[in-house]
């Protein structure tokens, strides 16, 4: 298993490292990214912010939130000695010298606010990995978002825009939070690979009702999945609703029999560094992922919650803190998950990361 880890990459496809996003909070405290990827196995993450979490409300909010949010994230790979990778020979040449790294990602095109050189702004600044949508919508929106009614028809024309700039550029574009309309136009668009990176398959429930209702609209049907790996792409699978190592390597497994070996990947919308919460944030924000109406519900159904998601080990957490491991990160337990689930080396090496880098090196390069 130790062996295996060594040889192969390892790469979390979506990852978020809570930063301020107010100037004036900048840099934010000090977390050792490089200590927990060490500890994790991984060779890489897609450092992943988003700044949709509190509600943007004045023209520039979002852009400003970007731009403090990068600034914070340079921060960050300084203090821990890191490097952002921005192509595949990057990834490469970090791997082979056993140094982790990063693929800078934010989810949404909010900071965009309909102006499309902005992308350039973001590909000078280190990102090349772009979540298209996220909970709430853009000022200008790019499509429809799976957890909201449909309201533009799935992709909208900046939203397609916004991926043709993206392959000219050299940025790998993320279709998690579309929902399946949005996910077909985008395919019709895009030339290049594209990544749906943190979901699983709708027939794949777990044992916690509750966060199976939650996280109905976020997974994926077979057929959809199908018509993503059709095109070439690849699909993550994340850590919810798997109460175990096992049950996490059986969900990738189911996945796998759907699409094949070639199109899936690991996703696991978790925290590898402890959540931020800005003390200016009165209501709500990216510490625990609430939106505005969760803070509002009446206690009844806040009690009502805290009963039914009894499994903490399904929601939102610590990358190597993920089913209560201890003596062992979290690639190294998932690499011996998926030995014992029937996989073999070539096999955990692509969905360890060889696929990812795969679409990744195709998707940086200049169109």
């Amino acid at each position: 298993m130790l062996a295996i880890v060594a040889r192969t990459f390892g790469i979390d496809t979506h990852n978020h490292i809570d930063v301020p996003l107010i100037k004036s909070e900048l840099p934010g405290p000090k977390v050792d990214l490089f200590g927990e990827m060490q500890k994790s196995g991984l060779s890489a993450i897609c450092m992943t912010f988003a700044v949709d979490y509190q509600k943007l409300v004045n023209p520039g909010d979002a852009y400003e939130r970007f731009l403090n949010g990068l600034t914070a994230m340079d921060e960050i790979l300084i203090a821990n000695n890191m490097k952002r990778a921005l192509n595949y020979a990057d990834l490469e040449g970090a791997h082979k010298n056993k140094k982790p790294i990063v693929i800078q990602s934010v989810e949404g095109g909010h900071f965009l606010e309909g102006k499309i050189e902005r992308l350039q702004v973001a590909y000078d600044r280190g990102l090349r990995h772009l979540g298209l949508l996220h909970d709430n919508d853009a000022s200008v929106p790019l499509g429809d978002i799976f957890t909201k009614t449909p309201q533009w028809g799935g992709l909208t024309s900046f939203g397609a825009e916004t991926i043709t700039e993206c392959e000219r550029l050299g940025i790998l574009v993320d279709l998690s939070h579309c929902d399946d309309n949005t996910v077909n136009g985008a395919l019709k668009v895009a030339k290049k690979p594209v990544l749906v990176s943190h979901t699983g398959l709708n027939t794949r429930l777990g044992t916690n009702e509750f966060m199976s209702k939650m996280m109905m609209p976020r997974l994926i049907s077979k057929e959809q999945a199908k018509i993503v790996a059709d095109h070439g792409s690849v699909i993550g699978v994340w850590t919810h609703l798997a109460d175990s190592p096992t049950e996490f390597a059986d969900n990738i497994k189911a996945m796998v029999d759907v699409v094949g070996v070639d199109h899936v990947c690991i996703g696991t919308d978790t925290k590898l560094t402890p959540a931020y919460r800005s003390p200016n944030d009165k209501g709500w924000g990216q510490g625990d992922n609430k939106k505005p109406e969760d803070k509002k519900e009446e206690p009844q159904k806040q009690n009502d919650q805290k009963r039914q998601n009894t499994n903490k080990k399904q929601g939102p957490q610590g990358t190597n803190q993920s089913w209560g491991i201890e003596k062992q990160g979290f690639y190294y337990t998932v690499v011996e998950s998926l030995l014992k689930a029937g996989f073999k080396e070539e096999e955990i090496a692509k969905i360890g990361g060889g696929n990812y880098c795969r679409i990744f090196d195709i998707a940086t390069k200049r169109s």
